[in-house]
């Protein structure tokens, strides 16, 4: 089943979602890759603001190549998501609905989109040109001393995803795994 699917992320919205369903997703989203999840995390250490309000919000781990000219972005291809388990928990406890990566996630990241009811989206790697094309606006927001990897603020419109883990934990990785097993015992 293929969801169109609008920010910001609620609850209400989210429990809506299953593994496995396929979302086109229009809105503002966040950019953050391992070095700037460090960098929020030391600012929720210290007690501080994060630079936007992370409530309702989807982060897209992906470090977008310079855009060429007349293009809003470069390629914006998925980055590896366990390089952020060690900070995603924190961030879904401060309220962060959604994440957007590939690959699997670590049990204790599971735990914590299961707790707040938030859901792991997986974006195609590989497809980082196809998947540029569906951002319509970005802004550099935090860290621009990081390059790629500086947080900006984007629009997407009708970006493809798969809901990978669910607000209940139902994990496509896992489902998809145990259903090819089946079909061949089947066999």
């Amino acid at each position: 089943m293929e969801i169109n699917l609008k920010t910001p992320l609620t609850e209400e919205k989210a429990k809506s979602l299953k593994a496995g369903d396929t979302i086109l997703l229009s809105g503002t989203i966040y950019t953050a890759r391992d070095a700037a999840h460090k960098r929020l995390i030391e600012l929720v250490d210290m007690g501080e603001e994060l630079p936007f309000n992370i409530k309702d919000e989807i982060i897209y781990y992906v470090g977008p190549t310079p855009a060429k000219p007349g293009e809003v972005i470069g390629s914006a291809g998925p980055t590896t998501s366990y390089r952020m388990d060690p900070y995603a928990p924190i961030l879904l406890d401060l309220g962060l609905k959604g994440m957007i990566g590939k690959g699997s996630r670590s049990e204790e990241v599971i735990n914590a989109i299961i707790r707040n009811k938030g859901i792991y989206f997986g974006a195609i790697g590989g497809a980082g040109a196809l998947i540029g094309k569906s951002i319509i606006s970005s802004e550099i927001i935090a860290y621009n001393d990081l390059g790629a990897e500086a947080i900006r603020k984007i629009e997407v419109k009708d970006m493809p995803l798969v809901v990978i883990v669910d607000t209940e934990g139902n994990n496509l990785y896992e489902i998809g795994q145990k259903k090819y097993l089946d079909s061949k015992k089947a066999r």
